[in-house]
């Protein structure tokens, strides 16, 4: 296999573990500058120019895109992609887990838990949203900040209001989180290559620090993540297109959340924490996609009019819960289940004996229109609406 290694810092520990991994397996590997690549548009077939040359054909890249050059290094990624080259990380997964207010809108659509998050910029929504996430003490967060920086916790609210306050006047976005009380100065790192954890770690912040970061003075340790940990890790970064990816963890009292998805993790931590190859791991994932790689039939079969492939969520009131892929009648419709889905658990080209349960995902080629019919109608949501004083709250349908 031949490699390409984006990354600006070639010294850095990341870097130098992944480029050693790889040319120990017998692969050529190159570190190649993200910001000396031209991409060329002007000919009939997708290109790119490194430092000033056509670039020679790849295998495969390795995105390590620093958050100063999220647009340039997506604009590459993506051009390697229509290149037809194989990347673990998409351009739009790695956009998605850069975003953290995206990111938190993706995986909330997707019923990732998450700490209950707030966005705002008109100053006399402040106070309504922190009494909404639950009221001070509430963290503060930049949506462009990394490595610990930027997260800010008020321990009260008039205190959240001018920071916020101070943070929009210098054009600033915040998100407003709330704060996990009974994981403070601690969280879980999972690192997720394709539909595995390979290594987990627990973050713990130094002294009176609240923030966890190694980056902040930290310390690890190595940890085994329960099983909802590591499917909600797992579930986390396929939801937004990575197959490598850090996922951060808080251990509240009601399970796991989602704090954020890190499309490029730094591996000195874990690895040190661990005593464990993720680099190796990393590598040798991405050699497997490129001697076998996972097709995606949503992009690129080719079908008949009104033939197609969707994803179909079985729901609690679906009438398929309990019911064997045989029993469902999806046979009778057309509809063949290609892949199901359940948690952090694949399987591929399921036997009509196995039994739908509530969540499982069904990737699924047919007719569109018997998938179609398949999802329930979308609820309308519902608004409160306000009475005089002396009446009671009802709710009341829009539209």
């Amino acid at each position: 296999m031949k490699l390409a290694i984006l990354s600006r810092a070639p010294q850095s520990y990341s870097t130098q573990r992944l480029r050693t991994a790889a040319a120990q397996r017998g692969h050529r590997v190159k570190v190649l500058n993200t910001l000396r690549f031209a991409i060329d548009l002007s000919g009939e077939e997708p290109d790119l120019w490194f430092r000033g040359r056509p670039l020679s054909d790849y295998d495969a890249i390795l995105p390590r895109i620093g958050n100063s050059i999220t647009y340039f290094g997506t604009a590459v990624v993506r051009q390697f992609e229509q290149m037809d080259v194989y990347t673990p990380n998409t351009a739009n997964g790695i956009a998605n887990a850069r975003d953290k207010l995206r990111a938190n809108q993706i995986l909330s659509r997707h019923n990732i838990a998450l700490p209950a998050t707030a966005f705002v910029r008109n100053r006399a929504d402040v106070r309504p949203a922190i009494e909404r996430v639950g009221g001070a003490p509430v963290v503060i967060k930049l949506l462009e900040g990394t490595q610990g920086i930027g997260v800010i916790l008020a321990p009260q609210v008039k205190v959240a209001e001018a920071i916020i306050e101070t943070l929009h006047s210098t054009k600033q976005n915040v998100l407003i989180q709330k704060f996990i009380a009974e994981s403070r100065g601690r969280d879980i790192r999972a690192l997720v290559v394709g539909d595995r954890v390979v290594a987990a770690m627990r973050r713990v912040a130094n002294g009176d620090e609240f923030r966890s970061n190694v980056h902040r003075g930290g310390t690890v340790e190595p940890v085994t993540l329960d099983p909802e940990f590591e499917a909600t890790a797992v579930r986390s970064a396929q939801i937004m297109g990575l197959r490598v990816a850090g996922v951060d963890m808080l251990e509240s009292d009601d399970g796991p959340l989602v704090m954020e998805v890190n499309s490029s993790p730094g591996l000195q931590g874990i690895e040190t924490a661990t005593k464990l190859d993720v680099a190796g791991a990393i590598i040798d994932y991405i050699a497997n996609q490129v001697g076998f790689p996972e097709i995606d039939v949503r992009q690129r079969l080719t079908v008949s009019t009104g033939y197609g492939v969707a994803e179909l969520l079985v729901h609690a009131d679906a009438g398929l819960v309990g019911q064997s892929l045989g029993e469902s009648g999806l046979w009778e419709r057309d509809i063949t289940v290609l892949t199901v889905h359940r948690g952090a658990t694949v399987i591929p080209n399921p036997r009509k004996g196995v039994v739908l349960e509530v969540g499982d995902r069904l990737l699924c080629f047919g007719k569109l229109e018997e998938m179609r019919s398949m999802i329930p109608e979308r609820r309308r949501r519902r608004q409160r609406v306000r009475r005089l004083p002396q009446e009671p709250i009802v709710d009341a349908p829009i539209g």
